[in-house]
C-alpha cells in the first residue's frame, strides 16, 4: 500500500473513532479506568442495604460482629468514593456517606439506613456509570445447570442454604437465597457482583475466572427466582398483561436487573410487587422494547412531565418531556418513518413545541393543550403502526425509500469527486476516494455492531453521532465547495491544472475530498442501519430484503446518470455545479446536525413560526435556522472573496 494511502487509511480510522465515540455512553470510556473500584463499593452499600436488619433491631445492637462490619462497610466505601477521579457529583457522594456514617453509628431503624445506602448506590452509579445489565438476555436454563454444578453444593438445591458442603462452623453461612424477606432486598445486580467478585471473609469466592459473563448473568437471575413460588409468577404474569403502567417500570432489563422487590413495593402494594417480580425474573425476554411499550412509556413520561410542571419543577418536567422522546418514541422513528413520514414529522413538530412551551415558561393551559396534542399523535402513530404489521408492500416501499433517500445525500457528494478526479485526468487519486466511501462503509457497520454489543446506545447517543457526524460534515463541505467555486471562476481551473496540479492535490485537496467521502457516507451508513434494525424487527424480512436490492439498483441508476452528466460538462461549469451542489447538502446538513442536538437535549429547543421543510433540513427551530443562516453568510462571503480575487489577479498580471 503506497504510504500517502496508508495515511489516509489511518486518518479513516482516527475520524471513525473520533465520530463514533458520540455514540457510546461514557461508562465505556470510564468503565476501563475505575469499574472495579466503583463494583466494589456498589457492592458494599448493596450489603449494608441488605443485612443492616441482622445487626441492628429497634435501636439497639442485635449482632456485635455484624454491626462492627457495617461500621467497616459504610467506612471504607467513603473512602473509595473520595478515591475515585473527581466528578459533579463526587462531593454529594461523599456528604451522603457521611450521612449514612451517622445513622449507622446511631443504630438507626433498618429501613432508613437501607434507603440511604440504595441512594447513595445509585447516586454513585449516575456520577461514575458502569455496564449493569447483561449484553443479551440470560438463558434461565444454563442458569439452572451452572447453579447446579456451582452453588447448590452450599446454598442448596431450593436455595434453603442446606447443601451438603455446609457445617456448623462455616460462619458466615450461606446466603439462603429462597428466604423472601432478605431476597426482597436483593437486586439481580448485586447476586452479579457476588458472583463476579466474591465476597471477603467468607466461603464465596469470586468465580469471574471461573464462569464466562454470561453464566455469571444466567446463574444470578435463576438464583433470584428462587424465593417466588409459581402462584407468584402466574400472578404477575396476568399483572404484567393487564397493566400498563406497570410494563412501562420496566421499560428496558437494565431497570430489571437494578430493581429489588422493596423498591418496587414503595410504588405499588407488596402483593403486587412480589408477583411483577417473580414473572419478571423468570421471563426475562418479556421485557422488550416492542411499539406498544415504547409508546406507553412514551405517554407515561409526558403525563410526568405534565405533573412535574403543575407542581413547580419546570426543570424536571423538560428532563421528563426529553425522555418521552428519547426513551419512548425515538426507537420508534425509523418504523414509522418507512410508513407515514408526515405522521412522523407531525409528533416531532409537536414534542419539540411541547419542550419549547415548558422552556418558554407557558401557562398551565397552554402545556396542558400540548400535551393533548401529542397524545392524539402517538394515537395516530400506534394505529398506523399496528395496521402496518405484517404488509409485505410496506416493508418493501419502506425498506426502498429509506436507502434511496439515505444514500442519495452520499451518493451526490462521492459522484462530484470521482466526477472532479476524472476531469481533471488524475484518476490515480480516485483510490483515496474509494478508501474513504468504503471505509465508511465498514465503519458504520462497526460503530453500530459495538454500540449494540458493548454498551447498550441510547436514544441520546444515536441523536448525538447523528449531530456531530452531520455538522462535522458541514463544515468539511463548506470548505471544499468554496474551493471548488473558486476553480470555477475564469482562468482559475486552467492554471490549477497546468501549475499546482499534482502538489496542491496530493497534500491538502486530496485530504479534503477524502475526508468528505469517509465523513458523508458515515453519518448516512449508521443512520440507515439504525432504520433497517427496526425495520427488521417488525417482519417481513424477506420484502426488506427486495426493498434493499431494488435501492441499490435505483442508486447504481443514479450513479451511472450522474457520472455521464458530469463528463460533458466542461470543466468549469462542472466545478460551479459542484460547488453549488455541495454549498447545498452543507445548509440541508447544519440544519439536521444541529436538530440532532436539539433532540438529543444537547441544546435548547426555541421554536419559531416558519416553514418545516425535512428533505432540506429545514425546521421551525431557531438554532438550526441559525446554523443555517451560518452556512448562507460563510458560502456568500467565500463566492465574494473568491470573486474579487478572481479580478485582482488580471490587473496584479499587467
Amino acid at each position: 500500500m503506497p504510504t500517502l494511502l496508508r495515511r489516509y487509511v489511518l486518518a479513516a480510522l482516527a475520524i471513525f473513532v473520533l465520530a463514533g465515540a458520540a455514540a457510546f455512553s461514557p461508562s465505556q470510556a470510564q468503565d476501563a479506568a475505575y469499574a472495579t473500584d466503583v463494583r466494589q463499593t456498589w457492592k458494599l452499600l448493596d450489603y449494608i442495604a441488605v443485612d443492616y436488619p441482622e445487626a441492628v433491631a429497634d435501636g439497639a445492637v442485635i449482632n456485635d460482629f455484624e454491626y462492627a462490619e457495617m461500621q467497616e462497610f459504610a467506612a471504607t466505601a467513603r473512602e473509595s468514593i473520595a478515591a475515585l477521579p473527581a466528578s459533579e457529583g463526587q462531593d454529594a457522594l461523599v456528604a451522603q456517606a457521611d450521612l449514612l456514617g451517622d445513622a449507622i453509628e446511631s443504630m438507626a431503624a433498618p429501613v432508613e439506613v437501607a434507603q440511604l445506602a440504595r441512594g447513595m448506590a445509585d447516586a454513585l452509579l449516575a456520577a461514575y456509570p458502569v455496564p449493569t445489565a447483561p449484553d443479551s438476555i440470560p438463558d434461565l436454563a444454563r442458569g439452572a445447570a451452572v447453579y447446579a454444578e456451582q452453588c447448590a453444593s452450599c446454598h442448596g438445591v431450593t436455595g434453603y442454604a442446606d447443601g451438603p458442603a455446609v457445617t456448623e462452623d462455616m460462619d458466615p453461612l450461606p446466603i439462603p437465597f429462597a428466604e423472601p424477606e432478605r431476597a426482597r432486598e436483593r437486586s439481580l445486580f448485586s447476586l452479579f457482583e457476588v458472583v463476579t467478585q466474591g465476597l471477603e471473609e467468607t466461603s464465596m469466592v469470586s468465580y469471574r475466572d471461573v464462569l464466562s459473563e454470561e453464566d455469571r448473568w444466567a446463574v444470578s437471575f435463576y438464583a433470584g427466582t428462587l424465593s417466588f413460588s409459581d402462584e407468584q409468577r402466574r400472578n404477575g404474569a396476568q399483572l404484567w398483561q393487564d397493566n400498563e403502567i406497570l410494563r412501562v417500570k420496566f421499560p428496558n432489563v437494565e431497570t430489571l436487573v437494578r430493581m429489588t422487590e422493596a423498591q418496587l413495593a414503595s410504588t405499588v402494594n407488596d402483593d403486587v410487587a412480589r408477583g411483577l417480580m417473580a414473572y419478571l425474573r423468570s421471563n426475562p425476554s418479556v421485557v422488550s422494547q416492542d411499539t406498544e411499550g415504547l409508546l406507553a412509556v412514551a405517554r407515561v413520561r409526558l403525563s410526568e412531565s405534565l405533573e412535574a410542571y403543575r407542581s413547580g419543577n419546570a426543570q424536571q418536567a423538560n428532563s421528563l418531556a426529553l425522555s418521552s422522546y428519547l426513551d419512548g418514541f425515538e426507537p420508534i422513528e425509523p418504523m414509522l418513518r418507512a410508513r407515514d413520514a408526515d405522521l412522523l414529522i407531525g409528533v416531532e413538530t409537536a414534542m419539540i413545541e411541547y419542550r419549547s412551551r415548558i422552556g418558554a415558561g407557558a401557562s398551565i393551559e397552554d402545556i396542558t393543550a400540548q400535551k393533548q396534542t401529542v397524545d392524539a399523535l402517538f394515537a395516530q402513530a400506534e394505529q398506523t403502526l399496528s395496521v402496518s404489521d405484517g404488509d409485505a408492500t410496506a416493508a418493501f416501499l419502506g425498506s426502498f425509500t429509506i436507502l434511496l433517500r439515505e444514500g442519495l445525500e452520499a451518493l451526490l457528494v462521492v459522484v462530484a469527486m470521482i466526477g472532479f478526479l476524472t476531469k481533471v485526468e488524475r484518476r490515480d487519486m480516485l483510490p483515496y476516494v474509494h478508501v474513504g466511501w468504503v471505509g465508511a462503509l465498514a465503519a458504520g457497520v462497526l460503530t453500530w455492531v459495538i454500540a449494540v454489543t458493548v454498551v447498550d446506545i441510547s436514544g441520546a447517543n444515536r441523536e448525538l453521532t447523528e449531530g456531530v457526524s452531520a455538522v462535522f460534515a458541514a463544515v468539511v463541505l463548506l470548505s471544499v465547495g468554496i474551493w471548488m467555486h473558486q476553480k470555477s471562476l475564469a482562468g482559475q481551473w486552467q492554471a490549477y491544472i497546468k501549475e499546482k496540479m499534482s502538489a496542491v492535490l496530493t497534500r491538502r485537496s486530496a485530504f479534503l475530498l477524502f475526508l468528505l467521502s469517509f465523513v458523508v457516507v458515515y453519518r448516512e451508513v449508521f443512520e440507515t442501519i439504525l432504520f433497517y434494525v427496526a425495520l427488521w424487527t417488525a417482519g417481513n424480512n424477506e420484502s426488506i430484503l427486495a426493498g434493499m436490492g431494488a435501492g441499490v439498483a435505483a442508486l447504481v441508476v443514479v450513479t451511472v446518470i450522474l457520472l455521464k452528466t458530469s463528463q460533458r460538462l466542461p470543466i468549469g461549469q462542472f466545478f460551479a455545479a459542484s460547488s453549488a451542489l455541495i454549498a447545498v447538502l452543507a445548509f440541508v446538513l447544519a440544519g439536521k446536525g444541529v436538530a440532532a442536538f436539539e433532540e438529543a437535549g444537547m441544546l435548547p429547543v426555541i421554536t419559531v413560526d416558519f416553514p418545516r421543510i425535512d428533505w432540506l433540513g429545514v425546521y421551525p427551530s431557531a438554532l438550526p435556522l441559525l446554523a443555517q443562516l451560518a452556512v448562507i453568510v460563510l458560502v456568500a462571503a467565500g463566492v465574494m472573496y473568491n470573486v474579487r480575487t478572481a479580478r485582482a489577479a488580471p490587473s496584479a498580471a499587467e
